[in-house]
């Protein structure tokens, strides 16, 4: 069975760093691009962040340039979120997302389309 699981998320206060965690199992994970979305409360789902396959583009939308980093692990079929000096604008649900195509991506390195979601892992940054 084709599954991503997301994990890492929690509570945290203004300035502190969490590790997210995006894990595969069922399929080649290392032939797909992946991106994280996140959803605020009230707001449309926003991709923060992508890593192609093969030759690792990254992507990050403006907010979290300089804070966040994406990696990847083929040996664990694991992509990390590793998001620093967090914001209370960075609260949400955090998802990672693959397509259902390998060795695709747009020209920012992410999934086109994302089609593949895992359920999510919230992230709350209090001030």
């Amino acid at each position: 069975q084709e599954q991503l699981v997301e994990s890492g998320g929690d509570s945290v206060q203004a300035g502190e760093s969490l590790r997210l965690s995006c894990t595969a199992s069922g399929f080649a994970f290392d032939y797909y691009a992946v991106a994280w979305f996140r959803q605020a409360p009230g707001a449309e789902r926003e991709v923060v962040s992508c890593i192609s396959s093969g030759d690792l583009r990254t992507y990050y939308v403006d907010s979290v340039k300089g804070r966040f980093s994406i990696s990847r692990d083929p040996a664990t079929s694991t992509v990390f979120l590793q998001m620093n000096n967090l914001e209370r604008e960075d609260t949400g649900l955090y998802y990672c997302a693959t397509d259902k195509l390998p060795y695709v991506s747009d020209e920012k390195g992410c999934p086109s389309p994302a089609s593949r979601w895992g359920q999510g892992t919230q992230v709350t940054v209090s001030s």
